[in-house]
């Protein structure tokens, strides 16, 4: 499959007026004319962040949208095939991307800066042609720092995805279901065939297929 990349951009101001671009996808050629906030730290270590970002840039199928000041990213997004460990890859479906990691510095939220870099991304046609997922677990989310409850910064959460095309759909994998508060969130594009639907409907239900196989085997 070839992963055809179009850049795509958009202007929002800060909380303090300050004008900020959102663009991408970008190689890792051009996240290097930029410095990466040192707050950006919600993963790894700033330093260590950019790099894996630059790599992510790299692959054939990598996006990296950013929200940047004149010279400082203070907030990105990034898509990628799932990890080859993960459940997500286990069918090896090229047309399966999932939203790996989205990130705004504290003190640039509130400016809705997610939801552009959501939008940006999906300003490019091609992401029609992918089933992108996104995993939620509410140990990931920043409770301290936004001083929500989990429930409602799930409800931000879920807002902030829908701008993008992303939904709850419902999966019976361990980790998600482990909580009530974690989900999947999934956007189908219109250009995915019926044939990946219905293979990613068995990856979503992939214990309850690999049951049915096993009785079918009996």
């Amino acid at each position: 499959m070839e992963h055809t990349k179009t850049y795509q951009a958009l202007c929002r101001e800060s909380n303090n007026g300050d004008s900020i671009t959102i663009e991408g996808p970008l190689s890792s050629e051009e996240l290097g004319n930029f410095h990466f906030h040192e707050h950006l730290t919600a993963f790894r270590p700033a330093p260590k962040q950019f790099e894996a970002l630059r790599s992510i840039a790299d692959f054939p199928e990598g996006r990296i949208i950013v929200a940047r000041t004149e010279d400082t990213i203070i907030g990105y997004v990034t898509y990628l095939h799932p990890d080859p460990l993960e459940r997500w890859s286990e069918f090896k479906m090229e047309e399966l991307m999932e939203l790996g990691a989205i990130e705004v510095v504290p003190s640039y939220r509130g400016a809705k800066l997610a939801s552009g870099l959501l939008q940006v991304s999906m300003m490019d046609d091609y992401m029609e042609n992918y089933i992108i997922i996104s995993t939620e677990y509410y140990w990931h989310w920043d409770l301290d720092g936004t001083k929500l409850s989990i429930w409602d910064y799930r409800k931000v959460m879920e807002k902030m995805m829908a701008t993008g095309g992303l939904l709850p759909a419902p999966t019976d994998d361990p980790e998600i279901i482990s909580h009530p508060a974690n989900c999947l969130m999934v956007r189908i594009g219109k250009e995915v065939t019926n044939d990946s639907v219905t293979t990613f409907d068995k990856l979503r239900f992939l214990q309850r297929h690999q049951y049915r196989n096993m009785r079918e085997g009996l």
